[in-house]
Order: C-alpha cells, then structure tokens, then sequence
C-alpha cells in the first residue's frame, strides 16, 4: 500500500497560524477582509464560494459575499473591481469562475489591483510567478509545492513530469517548479506516448481537468504522484486526473478528494495575508 499524501493536518496547521497572524494585524487595527464577486450560473462556484465564506469565519478573516445575476453587464462588474480596489477595508478581491459567456475573465482580472489579486491572476502577478519577483501567486501551484515539502519529498534535482498547462495551475507552476531547480518535462493534450514521460518521472503533477488521464498501468513503484484535477465523478462528486486504482502502484500519491484541494482553501487566506502586507507594511500603517 502506498502513502496517501493526506492534507487536512497540513491545512489545520497553516489555519492555525494565519488565525495567529490575523489577529495581531487586528491588534494594529486592522481587520483583514476580502470580497469575492459571484455571478450566478455555475452552482459548484455558489458551493466553492459558501466553502470559503465558512473558512473565513473560522479564520477571523471578514468575508464579502457579493452575488450577481447572470445577466449582469460586464462594464457594471468592471465598476465593482474598481471600487473595491479603492476601499481601503478590503485587502483581496477573488473572482468565481467561471462567469458567463457575455463576459470576459480576462477584462476583469486584468481590472484587479495586483495588490489585491489574491487569486494571482493579474497580469502583474503572472509577470511575478514568471520572474520570482515579489508578488501573489496562485494558490493551487503553492499548495502542489508545499504538500511536497511537507512530506519530505525533495524538488530540486528531481525529473518532475507536470501533465497541463492551463493559465491557474499549469502554467505558473512551470516557473515555480524551475525555481525550485526541478528538471521538467511538460505534458498536454497533444503529448503523444504520454506513459513513455511518467515511466521517466521522479514526481509526477496533473493538473489537466481530464478524469482518469493516468491509469495504474502507467506508474512505477518510485512514482510521487500529486493530483491537481479536479472533475465530476460519475456519482456527482469530485475525482482527480489520476485512477485512484494507481495509488497502490505508487510510492506516494494525493486522494482526491482530501489532497490539493484541502490545501488550496486555506492557501488562498494565505495570500489574503501576503496582501494585507503587501498594502500596509509591517508598520500596520496604510502606505
């Protein structure tokens, strides 16, 4: 039986200290807060969004809740960010996505203070994530990275095989997993013999959205598998990328649900933090 990178230990411990951070910045008068903009239409995003109102609460973060109908125009929710953008009470603006097909995503990341990007989104922040310059970087790749470090599995050195290459997770999880001087090989959609790449791997990361994509037949016993996907199973829940049938072929691997996503909630409060820091300082005084 191979081990189950379990999260939830992981996840506690990271709310433990952001419950700690957050309340010394209410010590200097500060109430970390942050607004999430949800246009209805997708009820997994209403699940995901009640998900990190109820985390919020727990954390002592204040939560906005602001719900849009579908058919909203897109210049009013433009007018949201910019708004939000200059209210010096909220420090992180999250956007559910999907949004509707009226509307452009990239309009309004691009409308998000970088400061305030807590999904990491921003033009600003993509250039960051790129170059490793101080910034806010999506959470799922953070949390990919640190569940590897967690449980004592090395980085640098390792042939990492990363199977995606979306804007959220794959791509500025391509940077981060250079920065930490991985040897990487790239997977995706057109990648022919794509079992000949993980037969080659130390470590093995999907993030491609594509339920069972990695079957059992295609891992080895020396195989770290961490499973970014997030798809509907055939029961209505969630399943990852790889077979779970592999975790018994493998040195170690992710459930899902239980692995990178647990984590990813509680990195994204994480970021909140990173951006009351970023636009208040150490000091605690408005810069």
């Amino acid at each position: 039986m191979s081990k189950l990178l379990k999260t939830r230990e992981l996840a506690n411990q990271l709310s433990e200290t952001i419950q700690s951070r957050v309340e010394a910045w209410k010590q200097k008068g500060i109430q970390p807060a942050i607004a999430t903009i949800l246009v209805q239409g997708d009820p997994a995003s209403e699940y995901y969004a009640k998900a990190k109102e109820k985390l919020a609460r727990k954390l002592g973060v204040k939560f906005h809740l602001m719900v849009f109908p579908a058919d909203i125009a897109e210049r009013h929710l433009l007018e949201v960010i910019e708004t939000l953008n200059e209210d010096v009470h909220i420090h992180g603006i999250m956007l559910e996505l999907p949004v509707p097909k009226h509307i452009r995503a990239s309009r309004l990341a691009d409308a998000v203070s970088p400061i305030k990007d807590v999904d990491g989104i921003s033009p600003a922040n993509k250039l960051a994530c790129m170059t490793g310059e101080k910034g806010l970087y999506p959470a799922t790749p953070q949390s990919c990275i640190r569940i590897l470090q967690h449980y004592g599995y090395p980085i640098s050195g390792k042939h990492v095989v990363l199977i995606g290459r979306g804007e959220t997770v794959g791509r500025p999880l391509m940077q981060m997993l250079l920065r930490e001087n991985a040897t990487l090989t790239v997977c995706h959609s057109h990648t022919q013999r794509l079992e000949e790449h993980i037969a080659q791997a130390d470590i093995l990361i999907t993030a491609a959205g594509r339920k069972g994509l990695v079957t059992a037949q295609m891992v080895h016993p020396e195989l770290v598998i961490i499973d970014a996907g997030i798809n509907e199973n055939d029961e209505g829940g969630i399943a990852g990328d790889v077979d779970p049938a592999a975790a018994e072929a493998v040195e170690a691997m992710t459930p899902v649900p239980g692995g990178v996503g647990t984590l990813t909630t509680v990195m994204l409060f994480d970021n909140v933090l990173k951006a009351v820091q970023l636009q208040h300082g150490e000091g605690g005084a408005a810069e």
